[in-house]
């Protein structure tokens, strides 16, 4: 597939803020940075469950509202002394409206 899937405009996402997007087989959280950055991960942290896209997004990262976990936008990695991930989807921005990849929605149905 080669069209990506459009889920609103960049402004509808609050700066260092996030959005989430509903999929067949859970969330995806869409943050946006101060610096205006994009980044999709899976809604569920890895240690007990938290909401992701009620954290906090600070530079890159998002820290989990439940117990301070830090995870990087980019990679899904936890950062400091916690071990695990989140999973990463691709997104762009174009024109001011936000993308994300077809073929994830469809890898994330299936699972």
């Amino acid at each position: 597939m080669t069209d990506w899937i459009e889920l609103g405009r960049i402004e509808a996402v609050p700066v260092r803020g996030s959005r989430c997007v509903n999929t067949p087989s859970g969330k995806i959280a869409v943050f946006r940075t101060a610096e205006n950055e994009i980044y999709a991960i899976e809604n569920r942290c890895p240690h007990k469950g938290g909401p992701l896209s009620e954290g906090i997004v600070h530079g890159a990262s998002v820290t989990c509202p439940l117990h301070n976990w830090v995870f990087d936008l980019a990679s899904g990695q936890a950062q400091g002394a916690d071990e695990g991930s989140v999973r990463t989807y691709p997104v762009k921005v174009e024109n001011g409206l936000i993308y994300i990849a077809p073929d994830v929605l469809l890898q994330v149905a299936a699972e």
